[in-house]
């Protein structure tokens, strides 16, 4: 019996994380998001694989580790296709999109140089704009940023 050699296979995880449809473009944002540069657990990063829907995407494997529904929701900032898929003995026990939560505190940094949050020690604060999809604006001084020009 021959062997296809089109797909590369990648260790399947027994329990843990799977963030899959990220945008590969946000994909390492995402990463530092979620804090994973520093993990002791098996991760794997997998950008620019072929996606029939969004061209290229992105996903995160990450082993033994559960994530809060919170810490994952931040991702949709970047990432709003993002799907989680939570592994238990090798099966996928949930599935879920990630959803912007209405406020992001400390994750994007206001490109405003004259915001206090540039000025001051302190973490900033944004808030989802209802009636711009697709941006959320600075608690502060009001300036409003598209998501996925966010600087994190």
């Amino acid at each position: 019996m021959q062997t296809s050699k089109t797909e590369l296979a990648v260790a399947a995880l027994r329990d843990g994380t799977v963030i899959d449809h990220i945008p590969a473009e946000a994909l390492f944002k995402c990463v530092k998001i979620l804090g994973l540069e520093t993990t002791r657990h098996r991760l794997t990063i997998g950008n620019n694989l072929e996606s029939k829907g969004m061209g290229a995407k992105g996903i995160i494997k990450v082993a033994d580790t559960f994530f809060p529904e919170e810490q994952l929701n931040r991702i949709a900032l970047l990432a709003p296709t993002a799907v989680v898929n939570i592994i238990r003995d090798y099966a996928v026990v949930e599935k879920r999109h990630v959803t912007l939560p209405e406020v992001v505190v400390g994750i994007v940094r206001c490109n405003n140089p004259k915001c206090i949050t540039n000025n001051e020690p302190m973490l900033t604060r944004f808030t989802s704009v209802a009636e711009k999809p697709g941006y959320i604006r600075c608690h502060y001084c009001g300036h409003t940023i598209a998501n996925n020009k966010a600087e994190i």
